[in-house]
């Protein structure tokens, strides 16, 4: 939604209608985007890198999906 209203928001933006910038939804302002897991949805434990949380990070190294990362041993 933020990417959708955002023209229309630098606009009113640039006319200095602020009554008008009030009135737009809540979400669709860039400030309230939120990082979420691509495979699950999850907010907590994004990783940006990967782009995926923590969990889905472990699974998927485990399983040898994710390229240059290997299970650590010594």
């Amino acid at each position: 939604m933020s990417e959708r209203m955002n023209a229309k928001r630098l606009a009113l933006k640039k006319e200095g209608n602020w009554e008008a910038l009030q009135k737009l939804p809540k979400n669709s302002s860039p400030v309230r985007v939120k990082n979420r897991c691509a495979v699950t949805g999850r907010s907590r434990g994004y990783m940006r890198y990967f782009g995926i949380s923590r969990q889905q990070f472990r699974e998927m190294a485990r399983r040898g999906e994710i390229p240059g990362v290997k299970k650590s041993s010594w």
